[in-house]
């Protein structure tokens, strides 16, 4: 890779030249919203309290875009800002008792992905197709666990698997899929034109 790419450790940070404090206000405005729209992104599953959303794709994406300190506190952002009242979770979902309640875990998990996947991005492994695959099955193993654990206070050990985590694994499939194709060809057009 040639010029800015070579430099950047993030994707965000090839694209976007620093341009003082605002820069990073933006970032985590623009971030926050991204996963507020994508939480409302959604289908109900009739056997589960967890719905599918776009928000798993989102956290990751912010995570390789981002890098391992400002997607976190991106996701901070996100969360905090739905607990103290807006409409962000899924659903146009606030408030603490969401943090709480069956999505509670997965909504936390994202906050451990966001790093996980950005520290990852940062050390290259979103510049090719198959280590952005194993970041963001990385992620999403994260969010899993932590989304799992909690939902057994609700549905139970032996259904948590059936209501939190096999019927998902099938679109975030085809969410690394996604992020394999967009996340190498971002850097490959930015090295270009470095």
């Amino acid at each position: 890779m040639q010029g800015t790419s070579v430099r950047a450790r993030v994707l965000i940070d090839a694209l976007i030249p620093r341009f003082g404090v605002g820069r990073e206000a933006v970032l985590m405005g623009t971030g926050t919203l991204f996963l507020a729209l994508a939480a409302q992104v959604q289908v109900l599953l009739p056997f589960s309290p967890v719905p599918v959303t776009g928000q798993t794709f989102a956290v990751l994406l912010l995570g390789a875009l981002y890098g391992s300190r400002r997607a976190p506190a991106t996701v901070l952002t996100y969360l905090s800002v739905g607990a103290l009242g807006l409409p962000v979770f899924a659903a146009g979902g606030w408030g603490l008792a969401r943090l709480a309640g069956p999505t509670g875990g997965y909504l936390v998990g994202f906050l451990a992905a966001a790093y996980v996947v950005g520290a990852l991005a940062e050390r290259g492994w979103d510049r090719r197709p198959w280590t952005t695959a194993a970041s963001m099955v990385l992620g999403n193993a994260v969010i899993y666990t932590t989304g799992a654990l909690w939902l057994c206070q609700f549905v139970g050990a032996r259904a948590v698997l059936a209501t939190g985590v096999l019927p998902f694994l099938p679109g975030d499939a085809a969410k690394v899929v996604l992020a394999m194709l967009l996340l190498p060809a971002g850097w490959r057009l930015i090295g270009r034109g470095g």
